[in-house]
């Protein structure tokens, strides 16, 4: 019997305030493709952004949901701490923190980590957003 098995992450999705700062902000300054706007289909009165690469690869989606009246949520049990997106080397990760700082974002400097190197910023509405170099990855304990 073959055993059932998560292949990896399709997409994240955050809720944002404003569909036009989150163009700029996944768009304009990331650079990821703004491959469709439409209404949410879970809620019909809720703008649906869906950002990727060019080809609209899982795992490279990120959506967003407009709720420009609700209220900012509370960091704890429950909610998300951050999500992470690959950067391609690790001269590429500090371009990117050259990059982010010239345009007066603000993030942490390049971090070491046991499994990979990264650099931590926030999106206009709060959602932690970290920039990870791929390798090594992690070593299977015990194994």
């Amino acid at each position: 019997m073959r055993r059932l098995r998560i292949s990896g992450i399709h997409h994240v999705t955050v809720l944002c305030k404003d569909a036009a700062r989150s163009v700029d902000f996944y768009r304009n300054l990331l650079g990821l493709r703004a491959l469709r706007q439409a209404t949410s289909q879970d809620d019909p009165g809720v703008r649906h952004l869906i950002f990727g690469d060019e080809d609209g690869r899982p795992g490279t989606l990120i959506t967003c949901l407009e709720y420009p009246y609700m209220k900012k949520g509370v960091v704890g049990v429950g909610s998300t701490h951050h999500f992470a997106l690959t950067v391609g080397s690790e001269p590429e990760l500090y371009a990117w923190r050259d990059y982010l700082v010239s345009r007066g974002i603000d993030c942490t400097e390049v971090l070491g980590r046991e499994f990979c190197k990264s650099v931590y910023l926030e999106d206009p509405d709060g959602h932690v957003i970290e920039l990870a170099t791929l390798g090594p990855g992690v070593e299977m304990e015990g194994g």
